[in-house]
Formats: C-alpha cells, structure tokens, sequence
C-alpha cells in the first residue's frame, strides 16, 4: 500500500496543473516528502509568482495504513495557509476503487479552499452565582 503515496501524490500534482493559477499569479510550485517507513507524504503547494518570489498556499498530508481486517486506507489531511482548520479525508480501498479519481476529488476540495467557519449551534450561557438559599 505504501507505493500509492507517491503515484497518489503525482494524481494531486496532476489534478492541480490542469487548474492552474492565473496567469497573473504564475505557476504552481511544489515539494514532496515521502517516508515509506513510516507510510507518510506531504505535498507543500505554493505559487512561484513571475518576479521569481513563493508564496505558500498550503500542504495535503497522506498516512497509509491498513484497517484492523488488512484492508489498506489511505487519509488526506487537507490545510491552506494561514487558516487553523484542516480538512481530514479517509479513502478506503474498493473493489472499484478508482484511485486517480480520488485524488482530483482531494485536489479541488483544496482548490476549493478551507471550509467556512461555523457557528456554534447554541450559545454558551454563563451558569449563574449560588446562592445560600440554592444550596
């Protein structure tokens, strides 16, 4: 399972290239790391603006593991920079399963950029002083 992560990665890349940035933006510019021991990969994805200068966008981090059956999975952290929130998707291995589908579909949920932040559904209200005569 471990030998996914690069091509999974190489399927992102691809993904992100037929959407590239702007002409105005320039073009994308990216780095991976990959540790088959450990079954990680990151993929730091930025801009390399005309003038030459980067510009970090974000990073899709890849764990590989298998299920407690044997069943491999693979889990794509999502994050944007400059945003705390991340986006975690798990991708269980299918009969038919198809792989480079999967990673267009983690490339424009990045593309789509860091969820919208939600409010909470119910307002905390501060719990009121005892008093000798509620106790």
């Amino acid at each position: 399972m471990h030998t996914r992560l690069l091509s999974f990665l190489t399927d992102i890349e691809k993904a992100l290239a037929a959407d590239d940035p702007s002409p105005s933006d320039g073009s994308w510019d990216t780095a991976r790391t990959i540790n088959y021991h450990l079954g990680l990969a990151r993929i730091a994805l930025g801009v390399r603006a005309p003038d030459g200068r980067k510009e970090s966008r974000g990073c899709v981090l890849l764990q590989s593991y298998a299920l407690a059956d044997g069943t491999p999975c693979l889990k794509a952290a999502l994050s944007w920079s400059g945003v705390e929130s991340s986006v975690i998707r798990s991708i269980y291995t299918k009969p038919d399963l198809n792989w480079t589908s999967e990673a267009r579909k983690v490339a424009a949920e990045w593309m789509a950029g860091p969820p919208a932040k939600t409010e909470p559904l119910m307002a905390e209200v501060p719990a009121a002083p005892l008093t000798a005569a509620a106790v």
